[in-house]
């Protein structure tokens, strides 16, 4: 019988509350009043949800590199049974679905996009060159988009350069994350940008999309969607994604690219922090 703490660790809580928490920051951008509301508690439980749910179907399909990697997962150990990680995988989804219908219709469709994205990239999309670091950071950044159609505000402009700085930001970092991946993904036979074309090749994907990712948060400065302590804060984020990018080019090394992976994720929070300042001021 599965041991309820072996079914939490299955779903990598700490990553679901961050997809979670990545709704309600898309509530605070876009419309801050709203963050106490009813649409913005289901909001979270959808991201929560299905990023459960993506996390059980994880395990699954890396069952037998787990069992090399990872033997003390869940699944990989034998503690929880296949037919009881699919079981618990369809109720996550049933229950991400659920709440999300009862946000709104712009929400289920939002949902039921997010969690075939989660699906056909473990099934099919990690093994191929880019597109699943793409699919990977389409699933950062679409949290953002759900929280703002939760309140209604879907179409706020400002909401969707966070979205397009953070899918820049997400499919750089994945693709740096390639060069320290490579022996694993031997493994697996994931074709990576790093394993196909090489650390160097990879640095440079990387370091382009940080580059892009920097340049994109002045779109919204120059259609006046934010004001002068958006224009001010953003420079902090946006230097260290700069100095990424140079360091990761100048060195494609995996002990760098590690390092690399640290500072952009840091350098993703507190961009994500301006963007929620901007909404607000």
């Amino acid at each position: 019988m599965s041991r309820p703490i072996d079914l939490i660790m299955l779903t990598r809580p700490v990553n679901s509350i961050m997809v979670g928490f990545a709704v309600v920051v898309g509530v605070a951008v876009s419309a801050p009043l709203e963050l106490l509301s009813t649409p913005t508690i289901l909001g979270f439980l959808t991201g929560f949800l299905i990023s459960s749910y993506s996390m059980v179907v994880n395990d699954w399909y890396d069952l037998d590199v787990d069992r090399i990697n990872n033997p003390n997962r869940p699944l990989a150990s034998g503690r929880i049974s296949l037919r009881t990680a699919a079981v618990y995988a369809a109720i996550l989804l049933i229950l991400g679905i659920a709440t999300s219908l009862f946000t709104g219709l712009e929400n289920f469709i939002i949902a039921t996009v997010f969690a075939a994205i989660a699906w056909v990239y473990n099934y099919w999309g990690k093994k191929q060159i880019l597109l699943g670091n793409m699919m990977v950071a389409a699933s950062v950044a679409i949290p953002y988009i759900y929280g703002g159609a939760a309140v209604g505000r879907i179409e706020s402009l400002l909401l969707w350069f966070l979205a397009l700085t953070s899918f820049l930001a997400a499919t750089g970092r994945e693709v740096v994350k390639t060069i320290s991946d490579v022996e694993g993904d031997e493994a697996r036979r994931v074709n990576s940008v790093a394993r196909v074309y090489g650390s160097h090749a990879a640095a440079i994907v990387g370091g382009v999309l940080f580059l892009g990712a920097a340049s994109s948060t002045v779109i919204p400065i120059v259609t006046g969607e934010v004001g002068v302590v958006f224009s001010t804060l953003i420079l902090l984020p946006d230097v260290l994604f700069i100095y990424a990018a140079v360091k990761i080019i100048r060195d494609s090394t995996k002990t760098n690219a590690l390092k690399i992976k640290n500072l952009t994720l840091i350098g993703m929070i507190i961009g994500m922090l301006v963007f929620i300042i901007g909404g607000i001021y």
